[in-house]
């Protein structure tokens, strides 16, 4: 079993999922961390079971991610 890092995104209407260092965009949501999180582990295991395993072939490998924020002029 590889191991993803996951992106999960808070909005005001729920969240957003998506794998980090994969082939192809994969997306998943929900109205909760936990139900976003779920839906974006199926919609990758149908996207692996589609296009085969080759999509998880990434290179390079995401060690760590991290998020930051910066101010932009407007």
């Amino acid at each position: 079993m590889r191991q993803l890092k996951i992106i999960i995104e808070k909005h005001t209407d729920g969240y957003v999922a998506y794998p980090l260092g994969i082939q192809g965009v994969v997306v998943g949501e929900g109205d909760t961390y936990e139900a976003a999180l779920e839906n974006v582990k199926s919609a990758l295991a149908f996207h692996i079971e589609t296009f085969g395993k080759q999509v998880l072939e990434s290179e390079p490998v995401v060690l760590e991610a991290f998020i930051a924020e910066a101010g932009v002029a407007a």
